[in-house]
């Protein structure tokens, strides 16, 4: 059966596996302070083109959310987010249970939390006269791509940014399929860009070709997240694990040549949709496509392919979330589309 119910469902990328199976019988400095870490520390300032971020290697997703969101925000404090953002949807309270609100706003189709919904919310915030007995807003959360697929231009982060800038928030970007986002053709947002606009901003690893792990990336020097890191579950031991794995990312392209394939991929599969007739909802750019597919297709689809179901509609209908991965090959988009006809 062809699985494209996520993108997390397969080992890793065989140049990981093949560092990994070099290293196992070494024995390697615990907690991150080994050499395979110091490389790929090394590896994601330079592709970031900042020598002074201060980077970190963290195990999971929810892990690297929380730990940074109580790492940057003040005990009165809460983050906003897109109400359909993954800290607000599905992370089981996650940030909030390390005592930080998360504050939703509206977004667009696609999930993006647009400048202007940002700006009107704070405006209306302070203009509120009892605003100092409400929890703050002192962060600002979101992910390229989204939840949704959407992905973020240049110019609405930079937006973003100085909405940040006037209203003295932290731009926290969550990267957990950075990968595919980097690689798609279409906005014009790079690692550098991240770099220099974000305060904080994570490489995502478990979505993108590794067994596990995060990169999260500083703008400027954090002497105390080490600390936040070990006390909200978030520090491997086994450090070097993660080091090696973000050192075989970031040599020779070797991320976004992973994040490519998952693209090319799920545009090959949009495509193929679009050209027998089925809608989508939205239409993605990304490695998540989320067609609507009718009772008859779904059938056709039930034995051979996995898939998410988003929403099930009363003409027997549904609205299904299909995502592929570095691993998927144009073989297996050619079986599905093929399945259809």
């Amino acid at each position: 059966m062809i699985d494209l119910s996520c993108d997390y469902n397969i080992g890793c990328a065989p140049e990981l596996l093949a560092a990994l199976s070099a290293a196992n019988d070494a024995p390697q400095a615990t907690y991150g302070f080994d050499g395979f870490s110091a490389r790929a520390k090394d590896k994601i300032r330079a592709a970031a083109e900042n020598p002074g971020a201060d980077v970190y290697l963290l195990v999971g997703g929810t892990q690297t959310n929380a730990a940074v969101l109580a790492a940057i925000l003040r005990p009165w404090e809460g983050v906003l987010a897109a109400a359909s953002g993954h800290i607000a949807v599905h992370e089981s309270g996650a940030v909030e249970a390390t005592g930080h609100k998360v504050l939703t706003l509206g977004a667009d189709e696609y999930g993006r939390l647009s400048p202007a919904a940002l700006r009107a919310y704070l405006r209306g915030f302070y203009a509120d006269p009892t605003y100092p007995h409400m929890v703050r807003p002192g962060a600002v959360y979101i992910s390229h791509p989204t939840e949704l697929g959407g992905l973020y231009t240049a110019a609405a982060l930079r937006e973003l940014r100085a909405i940040c800038d006037e209203y003295s928030l932290r731009l926290f970007l969550d990267g957990a399929r950075l990968a595919y986002a980097l690689a798609s053709p279409g906005p014009d947002v790079t690692l550098p860009l991240l770099g220099r606009l974000c305060d904080v901003f994570y490489i995502g690893g478990t979505k993108c070709g590794a067994l596990c792990g995060e990169a999260v990336v500083f703008r400027e020097k954090q002497p105390c997240f080490f600390s936040a890191q070990k006390q909200r579950g978030a520090l491997m031991a086994k450090g070097f694990l993660l080091g090696l794995q973000f050192d075989a990312l970031f040599t020779d392209g070797l991320y976004l040549r992973l994040g490519r394939q998952g693209v090319d991929c799920a545009l090959r599969l949009r495509e193929g949709l679009r050209a027998l007739g089925v809608p989508f909802a939205p239409e993605s750019a990304s490695n998540q496509q989320f067609p609507v597919l009718t009772a008859e297709q779904l059938e056709k689809l039930r034995e051979k392919v996995r898939f998410e179901i988003w929403e099930r509609r009363a003409d027997g209908s549904a609205l299904v979330r299909m995502c592929s991965s570095w691993h998927t090959t144009a073989a297996e988009i050619d079986a599905v589309l093929a399945a259809l006809k």
